[in-house]
């Protein structure tokens, strides 16, 4: 393995780590959306796999399609650039709908008394929520169903920036073996950090007490994700 490989592998684990950790929609919609939709931590994992993958592999199949064509990288690069916009777009999207479903889940979720009268001419009152099992059983199964195909479509059209024009090209003048070795490094840490932080983050809110907060969780994971789509598309993070 030369030096200019080993220097290669080192940057892909090192841009694959910080460029997951410093941007938010990696693992920010994984968070939120397993809070409210109260997920396991295996399923939790799964999707946040399943999504990881599909991120990476976009990328990493759009890089091989440029190699073998040898297509020009600025050319990958405005192709990468509009498939961002693309999943940004879908966040910010996908994060309003929710909001606003949230909104009216959580106005109808709002506690209220209701009166009793009895027949030896007593009453009593009971704070009375219009929760979960009142709703349509078959509407909170499409329900759960679409949301992390939703999530997987926006991650497809996710692209890792600097994986083409920082990685692969530059490995492919070494060797087919230097774009295997730094693709694998990349795809690896990339998805393994997005796995970690989704899964420590999750495990750790389940210490803490929102139960008075429970009815707001679907609108504030729909902000969550509205805000981390407006960050990527106007903010560059």
């Amino acid at each position: 393995m030369s030096y200019e490989l080993s220097v290669l592998i080192l940057t892909a684990g090192s841009i694959g780590f910080f460029h997951t950790l410093f941007g938010p929609d990696h693992y920010l919609p994984f968070i939120m959306m397993a809070q409210s939709r109260k997920w396991s931590l295996r399923k939790t994992a799964l999707i946040t796999f399943v999504c990881g993958l599909g991120h990476v592999f976009s990328s990493v199949l759009l890089g091989i399609v440029g190699i073998a064509f040898g297509l020009a990288v600025k050319k990958l690069v405005v192709f990468e650039s509009f498939r961002g916009n693309m999943a940004a777009w879908g966040l910010i999207a996908f994060g309003f709908v929710y909001f606003v479903w949230g909104i009216k889940k959580a106005i109808r979720n709002k506690p209220h008394q209701h009166s009793h009268f009895h027949s030896n001419k007593t009453t009593h009152e009971h704070v009375h929520v219009h929760n979960d099992e009142h709703l349509h059983v078959h509407a909170q199964k499409n329900t759960k169903s679409i949301t992390p195909w939703v999530l997987f479509t926006i991650f497809i059209f996710g692209p890792c920036e600097p994986l083409i024009p920082l990685l692969m090209y530059p490995a492919a003048k070494e060797s087919i073996f230097g774009v295997a070795m730094v693709t694998a490094v990349f795809s690896i840490i990339t998805i393994g950090c997005m796995l970690g932080v989704v899964l420590v983050s999750t495990f750790g809110i389940s210490f803490v007490p929102v139960s008075k907060l429970q009815r707001y969780t679907h609108m504030t994971a729909g902000a969550a994700i509205f805000l981390c789509g407006v960050s990527v598309q106007f903010l560059g993070l």
